[in-house]
């Protein structure tokens, strides 16, 4: 590796603090969408219920039926969307830093795409099972392959996504309805119980825990949120390649309209699904349900894009970006220490809180680690241009020790500077 990275190198990575120009309202997008997932992941790390689908008896109060709805409602299944649909527009970014630099594309974004499959592998097994940096590092190799595929296309190909998993989600749920609903599955609660006793143990028995489940969420990723994802991929390189987030005041009555349409039908999609998986045991409906969401879902998270973008643009801009940008500038450190915090809250690694704080001392712990991740990435990128994984990323990417220091950065742009006018002035006087 050498010490740094030419200014093509940097380019053919994620845009990045002195390494291109950066989006402030992308940032905030992105900053915003990590505390959707923040919220949705701290639930399955905090009960063992919520991941078999069961409400913890244990806490059963109206207060905390209140907080699985709004949970439900608001945020699961759709920020995983925003994420994926911020990883796709990304991609064009970075493609057109690679064509400008003249930089050879494709083996640095493999390169990235393997660290970011290393770091998702250790993630599951360590620390959260529901690990999407995996599902993206693998979904992106058909997004590289696609990548000189024309804005509409890409959109037909996420639609017919969509379409398609949600017209299988119906075919299981006529499939499970002709062979008689046997409901709610009997042992789930104990398999429950079992598995919070596993988390509560020495880091063995959390690993073992966490590699148990791995199946299961396999089994998830693979039949609803890959093909979700990859869809959000698409639809993300299309906004892309037609620089939709570059001038947003062009495309102001194009975000009202989406907030309208996620607002009512997106909502009502979430209702739908929230109520299949908080109050009914039936599951042909439950499947249904989750039918409506792949195809609703998506508007909601496109209502919450546009809303965000909106604020951004507005008069409290300034603020929804000091707040939110510095989050969205170093998603990947925020997302793995995310998960280190509840680690070490909820399993046995420290606290082995799991399945004993109520949903809404868990919503609270997810508000106040968000709030205090805003500070410390604002702190942090006042003097350091990448969140420390982030660095390590580009650097495995572009196989150079990029500037970690801001005043490193400037110190090596003078310097390069000052060589090319020497150049310059020698090669006149020649």
């Amino acid at each position: 590796m050498t010490l740094q990275a030419t200014a093509a190198e940097r380019g053919a990575g994620d845009p990045g603090p002195g390494g291109g120009a950066r989006l402030a309202h992308v940032d905030a997008l992105r900053g915003f969408a990590l505390f959707g997932i923040l919220v949705v992941n701290i639930g399955y790390l905090a009960s063992a219920y919520h991941g078999v689908g069961l409400a913890d008896p244990g806490f059963d109060s109206p207060l905390d039926s209140a907080v699985r709805w709004f949970g439900t409602v608001f945020f699961e299944a759709k920020f995983f969307l925003l994420f994926s649909f911020l990883f796709g527009y990304s991609f064009t970014l970075q493609l057109d830093s690679a064509e400008r630099g003249g930089v050879r594309f494709a083996p640095r974004f493999l390169r990235r795409l393997a660290g970011l499959f290393v770091l998702g592998a250790l993630h599951a097994v360590l620390l959260y099972p529901g690990d999407i940096l995996t599902t993206y590092a693998v979904l992106g190799l058909i997004l590289l392959a696609a990548r000189r595929v024309r804005p509409r296309a890409a959109v037909r190909t996420a639609v017919i996504l969509l379409a398609v998993t949600a017209a299988l989600y119906l075919l299981l749920a006529w499939g499970v309805h002709l062979a008689g609903d046997a409901g709610a599955d009997p042992g789930a609660a104990a398999e429950a119980e079992r598995a919070m006793r596993e988390l509560r143990g020495g880091p063995g028995a959390v690993i073992g825990e966490h590699l148990g489940q791995l199946s299961e969420f396999v089994f998830v990723l693979i039949l609803f949120q890959a093909p979700a994802a990859l869809a959000a991929f698409f639809l993300g390189f299309a906004a892309g390649r037609a620089r939709a987030l570059g001038d947003l005041a062009r495309h102001r009555g194009t975000l009202i309209r989406i907030q309208w349409a996620g607002f009512t039908v997106g909502l009502l999609g979430a209702v739908i699904y929230a109520h299949a998986n908080l109050v009914a045991s039936d599951s042909a409906y439950q499947a249904l349900a989750v039918a409506v969401d792949v195809l609703t879902a998506p508007l909601l998270a496109a209502a919450y894009a546009a809303t965000v973008l909106r604020l951004a643009q507005g008069r409290f801009g300034k603020r929804t970006v000091a707040v939110l940008g510095p989050v969205g500038s170093v998603t990947l450190t925020c997302y793995l220490a995310q998960s280190l915090v509840c680690a070490l809250l909820f399993t046995g690694y420290g606290a082995g809180l799991v399945g004993r704080v109520p949903p809404s001392g868990v919503l609270a712990i997810a508000v106040a680690l968000f709030a205090v991740q805003a500070v410390a990435s604002r702190w942090w990128l006042r003097r350091h241009r990448y969140g420390p994984v982030e660095w390590l990323l580009r650097a495995w990417t572009t196989l150079t020790w990029p500037p970690l220091r801001r005043a490193e950065a400037s110190q090596a742009s003078g310097a390069s500077q000052g060589s090319e006018a020497s150049q310059g002035s020698e090669a006149s006087q020649g």
